[in-house]
């Protein structure tokens, strides 16, 4: 069979989803079997051992992204006789004749469980296509059980063509005690970390106020410091840092290279990911691998990521959330012991395992 990828997000995203593209693609250009694989995307990278096809996004005139999604991609996949297309970013294939099998990935419902998290125009999308996209398709993925369990409560008519596979790691997270991360942000003691993009859903408010508690109940300058790039409606976070009492000890450091996140994770006291919900959630594995504790709430899949390991407390109580930051930074064998096991447990979610299930699930066998 000839699988067919829109690897757009490749080309035009830097958060979950192009990570995920990425390694997916990286695992299937090392694939041997009878499939082969074409990627479709906005410009192909010369150093990808996969055949690509090059259709260009112009941002000008308006109007022609719609185009190429709707009309230029479905035709070109038409013609090529292709077997199956996969969209990896939850938002179609379209237009395709019934004998190519379609199969759309879903990371999450959050446009349509918390629209008031997502920018108007995403929701809009979300609500007006989502459902003739998962009507139409074969095959729905998902990232974990959650996501499953969420779009078959949501859409009940999708039961039956459900299927799970659980992401994998970049290898490159394991534990590093190098201290560039630490230097370039002039950071002398043990501080908390948070990474991801900056926007309401990942509930960064209630983060801060933890901290503040946190800090009035521990002796320590324990920074917070927060790695991510500014997301939709994130200004009142901002703002908030500023009124902050401790703000001087907030670092906010924008986007970090993943060279020097393993670093960051390893140094960390413990990755704090206060996300209302998440559809997979990469930091925390990440952090496991790099032997990093974890505290995050008991909300959506995060579970089945932080498993026994990840501290865990009420997604909406900051007092909770406190209280886990005091434990942590209390330190003991409990804390080093979980620390020290999350390089194992992140080793079972493999994107080689990933890729196996993915190729064996999308050609129907």
């Amino acid at each position: 069979m000839t699988i067919a990828i829109i690897a757009d997000p490749l080309d035009n995203q830097r958060a979950g989803v192009h990570v995920y593209v990425r390694e997916l693609v990286r695992e299937l250009a090392d694939y041997e079997g009878p499939h082969t694989f074409l990627l479709i995307r906005e410009k192909a990278d010369p150093a990808l051992d996969l055949r690509q096809i090059e259709v260009a996004n112009i941002h000008a005139p308006v109007g022609y992204a719609s185009l190429r999604l709707f009309v230029l991609i479905p035709r070109l996949l038409t013609k090529l006789e292709v077997d199956v297309v996969f969209e990896p970013a939850h938002f179609g294939p379209f237009n395709l004749p019934r004998n190519i099998r379609r199969v759309t990935m879903i990371h999450d419902l959050t446009p349509i469980l918390f629209p008031e998290h997502h920018r108007f125009h995403s929701r809009l999308l979300q609500q007006l296509f989502l459902k003739r996209i998962l009507r139409r398709t074969d095959l729905v993925l998902t990232n974990s059980l959650h996501t499953s369990s969420d779009v078959e409560r949501v859409y009940p008519f999708t039961k039956g063509k459900v299927t799970t596979i659980h992401l994998g790691r970049d290898e490159s997270f394991r534990p590093d005690a190098g201290q560039e991360f630490r230097q370039t942000y002039d950071l002398d003691h043990p501080y908390f970390l948070y990474v991801g993009t900056v926007e309401p859903r990942k509930n960064l408010l209630l983060l801060l106020e933890a901290y503040q508690a946190f800090r009035e109940r521990h002796p320590s300058p324990t920074p917070l410091v927060i790695v991510g790039q500014k997301g939709w409606k994130s200004q009142s976070f901002y703002d908030a840092v500023a009124a902050h009492p401790y703000q001087e000890n907030i670092r906010l450091t924008g986007f970090v290279e993943q060279r020097l996140l393993p670093q960051a994770y390893t140094s960390a006291l413990a990755l704090v990911y206060p996300s209302i919900y998440e559809g997979f959630g990469f930091p925390v594995l990440e952090a496991l691998a790099c032997g990093t504790n974890v505290v995050c709430p008991a909300n959506s899949s995060l579970p089945e990521v932080g498993g026994e390991l990840a501290y865990y407390y009420p997604t909406h109580d900051a007092a909770a959330l406190t209280n886990r930051l005091l434990e942590v930074a209390q330190g003991g064998p409990e804390v080093d012991q979980r620390a020290a096991a999350g390089p194992a447990w992140a080793a079972d979610f493999s994107w080689r395992t990933y890729a196996a299930n993915f190729v064996r699930a999308v050609v129907g066998s």
